[in-house]
Parts: C-alpha cells; structure tokens; sequence
C-alpha cells in the first residue's frame, strides 16, 4: 500500500462525524511534526458541540542575501464529515476503509480525507527533495467545515489577522473534479444570503374567509414577482444570481382553519455583481409594493471570492497538465465553502481535489487510480512555487 493510501484509510477509519476530530490532527499532526512543523491547536465551540482545529506551519530558511524571499503556501480542508446515513445501506462498514472493484470505500474518502492524505505526502516528499527550500508551508484544518461552520476555519483566520500572519496562497482539498482528477477547479465561489420571512394574516375559520385574512393568500403574488426577478446577469466568472425557497410553513394542520402566519425561508446564490445590501434593498421593496405585515430576518453565510488567473491558478493549472494531461476548467459552481474565511486573508485561494460524484451518498468512494496523481499534482505545486522563489 503506497504512502498516500495509507494515511487516507487510516483517517477514513477515524469516525469523525461532525463536530469531531476523532483524532485525525493527531495524525496529521505527528506527521508533519516529525517534518519541522510548529504545530497549534485551537479548540472552540461549546461543550455540546467542540471543534478542533489545527494551524500548523513549516520555519524557512531565508535565501542568503534575499531575507524577504519567500511566500506562504497553506493547504486547507476539515477532518469532518457528515453523518453516514443508515449504515445498513453500506455495502461495507463507512468507517472501515475498504478496497474492492478498483475504489476505496469509505465516508471522507472524496470528501475529503483523501486530500488531507494527499497533502501531508506530496509535503514529505518535496521537503525530502528541497529541505532548505524558501517557500514557507501552513496546514489549516478544521473539524467544523460540515457543521455550522462557527467555531472552525473562521476563528483561524480571525486569530491569524490578529497577529499579522500573512497567506500567499491556499488550496482547499475539497473535491472539485468531475469526471477525473484534474478536470475542474473552483477559483471562486458564490455569496450565499439567506433570509426568513413571516408574513402576518389573521387566523380565522375556513368557512368565514370574510373574518380572517389569509397570509398565504397576500404572499402569493409577490412570491410569483420575486420568482421571476433577474437579480443580475452574472460575469465571465460567475453565473447569474439565483434566488430559490427551500421551505414554506403554514397552517395549524387542520384543514378548517386559515392561518394567521406563513413562514418562507429562501436564499440567494449570489455573484460579484451584486451585494448583499442591493438583494435585500431590492427584495424588500417588492414586499413593500404588496402592502403585507411581515418580519424579515437575514443571514448572511458568506460573501463571494474570485482568484482570477495569476500565480496560484497557474501554478496549480500547469501542475495539473504535466500529471494528467488535462487543461481544468476554472468554476465557481457549487455550494459555499470555507474558502470564503480564508479568501478575507489571503489574495489567492482555489479548491482542488478529486471527483465529487459520490460525496455525501451511501458508499461514497474514490477510484484508486486518483489517489497518487492527485498527491503528484499537490507536490508539483510546490515544485512550481519553489521554483519561481529561487528564478
């Protein structure tokens, strides 16, 4: 069993459900330590729900003559991962790592401990080959990235701003390929705003509509209107701003009985194009035009991030061509990740990792095949950079 696939299995074998860590940074931890890593371990989070995290960073030699030439690359991800659903719908244990048909079996192995595997690797193996290199390496991981996201990346970057730590570039090791390792990255990602409305009607007997006023009734045709908004149009990275209900709640569960309220929660997916102040300006002046009453509380889950093409994309996209022969596609597609805390502290972050089509289901699994191309793109990655520090 080569380096990269042990490590994987054995924190796939760590059941750590969100918020645990299971000791996964223990591992990790150990490993890099053995490597001249300082490591710091930052717990958060109440007592019911505990997060650990972990800021672990490699001292450099300065280049003789040059003490400013260096740069600080982070590898970032999260030690969680989401409950396994009813195991008996496993064809194996999900936290038995297990090989059969040319894949490895097992929760995390995409998302995304296969990654984490692959970094701390594709890091012994370059500082092996380059102990003295310039280039300043930073482990961020976080065993709060599944959850709410409250008490994990964010506090470290927020502790890291503090004191004036400065990131270069980070690549989170969320799996972001499609059909092979290699074929996507995300070098930005949407905004995400969320918003729960109430709207307030008089709750009255169904046979007597004249003595109630239903707040389904007055929602319904601006819930119409607001569907039919084109929020912005979106830009070479990003596609157009979408708005979408995930949740109506109304009614007492009687079939007699007209409500007095209706509950709407709904999100924006939102692109550089537009703010989080303009949707709420703009949503609430189409409820305002309907002349309901209603509450509307907001909640903001993060702001969108570019990394437009330049060093890291580069790096990241000429590592990907010499190990596979793929030219990736640049997205920004998808859900929120904590690439948005990091993106407030350093200038380039993009997501790279292996195919995503099993994450989060029964039997998620990751081919064989992609576990050592994908150590290989990370430790190319740091060639590259090395490189460019000594040119």
């Amino acid at each position: 069993m080569n380096p990269t696939l042990a490590l994987a299995c054995d924190l796939i074998a760590c059941p750590s459900e969100t918020p645990s860590d299971a000791h996964c940074q223990q591992i990790m931890g150990a490993r890099l330590q053995a490597i001249g890593f300082q490591l710091e371990t930052v717990v958060s989070g109440p007592a019911d729900f505990e997060v650990t995290n972990l800021w672990a960073k490699r001292p450099v030699r300065p280049i003789p003559g040059q003490p400013g030439a260096t740069r600080l690359l982070v590898f970032a991800g999260h030690t969680d991962v989401v409950p396994t659903g009813p195991v008996k719908l496993w064809d194996s244990d999900p936290f038995k790592p297990t090989q059969r048909d040319g894949k490895l079996f097992g929760r995390g192995a995409a998302d995304m401990k296969t990654s984490l595997a692959a970094f701390v690797v594709a890091t012994e193996e370059f500082l092996a080959a380059q102990p003295d290199t310039p280039l300043t390496i930073g482990f961020l991981l976080t065993s709060d990235e599944e959850g709410p996201a409250l008490d994990g990346t964010v506090k470290v970057c927020d502790m890291l701003q503090a004191r004036g730590e400065v990131l270069d570039y980070c690549i989170v090791g969320e799996p972001t390929s499609v059909k092979s390792t290699g074929d996507m990255i995300k070098n930005g990602r949407r905004g995400s705003l969320n918003g729960k409305l109430t709207v307030k009607g008089t709750q009255g007997h169904i046979a007597y509509p004249q003595l109630a006023n239903n707040p389904i009734h007055l929602l319904a045709p601006a819930l119409a209107e607001l569907t039919g908004i084109d929020w912005d149009r979106g830009n070479a990275f990003f596609p157009p701003t979408s708005w979408q209900v995930s949740n109506i709640h109304g009614g007492t569960g009687a079939s007699n009985v007209i409500p007095g309220t209706v509950v709407v929660d709904f999100n924006f997916r939102f692109s550089t194009e537009s703010t989080p102040e303009i949707l709420q300006s703009r949503l609430q002046a189409v409820l305002d035009r309907h002349d309901f009453a209603y509450d509307l509380a907001w909640t903001l889950s993060g702001l969108p991030f570019l990394t437009p093409p330049g060093t890291l994309v580069d790096t990241v996209v000429a590592a990907i061509g010499a190990e596979t022969g793929l030219t990736p596609e640049l997205s920004t597609s998808g859900g929120t990740s904590d690439g948005r805390f990091i993106a407030k502290i350093c200038p380039q972050v993009i997501e790279f990792g292996p195919p995503n089509a099993t994450i989060h289901k029964i039997n998620e699994h990751i081919a064989l095949a992609d576990i050592e191309p994908l150590k290989n793109i990370y430790r190319r990655v740091l060639e590259n950079l090395h490189a460019q520090l000594l040119a």
